[in-house]
């Protein structure tokens, strides 16, 4: 019987610009008298990354332009938010009251170009928001080789966020950046048990291993901003979280 195990690692203390996520992992790991194998996977939650790579933004070092004036006209957003919105987005693919669904720089269409408040410390005067990693695939990248240097062992790294879903409710964990698994395993022209060839059967691996790592990360105070996934089986690969995004020259709904 096949099984995949997920195991939160959790840390009381606030991630900050410049730490070591990979020795901060090895901590919690020590911790919790675990040792990651051959055959696991990190899922690391975006927040911590970054955090950790210093992408909270003060609302009041923000200048508004007119652009990001009109849409906190028709989304009621903060201003200095809408402003951060556009910044971090190559379109506005829909703004009505309190949602804004964008076309992020790196392809991926979200609500607000995935900066939120949540799990954010305050500090000093002023509210802070915090912005997705500038490449999150070049991080996941990075978080992989150093892991897998530091454990011994092939180590993939997810990072997730949760994201919602056209025509359905609810946020689902979805990966952003991936290194060292498929971000997308093709299974065409794979027999299933009938000997029929599949003919179009792509399946979303790195989404699969952030959703699932997702139900134990949480969303409010859980803590957990780390999932050691074991049992995967996944062949090695090189695989992106890039490789997820539909080109928009293929978008059925333009």
């Amino acid at each position: 019987m096949r099984s995949v195990q997920l195991i939160g690692l959790s840390s009381p203390r606030e991630i900050r610009a410049g730490d070591d996520l990979v020795h901060w992992v090895q901590a919690m790991c020590r911790q919790d008298n675990i040792t990651p194998q051959a055959g696991d996977a990190l899922v690391f939650a975006q927040k911590v990354v970054s955090k950790s790579e210093g992408r909270i933004v003060r609302l009041d070092t923000v200048e508004v332009s007119p652009a990001a004036a009109r849409l906190a006209g028709i989304s009621g957003k903060d201003p200095r938010v809408a402003e951060l919105i556009l910044q971090e987005s190559t379109a506005v693919v829909r703004a009505t009251p309190y949602v804004v669904i964008v076309r992020h720089r790196l392809g991926v269409v979200l609500a607000n170009a995935g900066i939120d408040r949540s799990n954010v410390a305050q500090e000093g005067e002023g509210e802070s928001v915090l912005l997705w990693p500038l490449d999150p695939d070049a991080s996941a990248l990075r978080l992989h080789k150093a892991a897998s240097a530091l454990f011994g062992v092939h180590l993939p790294v997810v990072i997730n966020d949760s994201l919602g879903r056209a025509w359905r409710r609810g946020t689902v964990g979805t990966a952003i950046g991936a290194a060292g698994l498929p971000g997308v395993l093709d299974l065409r022209g794979h027999e299933d048990r009938h000997g029929f060839k599949l003919q179009t059967t792509e399946v979303g691996a790195a989404d699969e291993v952030a959703a699932a790592a997702s139900m134990v990360m949480g969303q409010a105070s859980e803590g957990i901003a780390v999932v050691l996934v074991r049992g995967l089986g996944f062949i090695r690969d090189h695989g992106t979280a890039a490789d997820l995004i539909r080109p928009a020259k293929e978008d059925l709904f333009p």
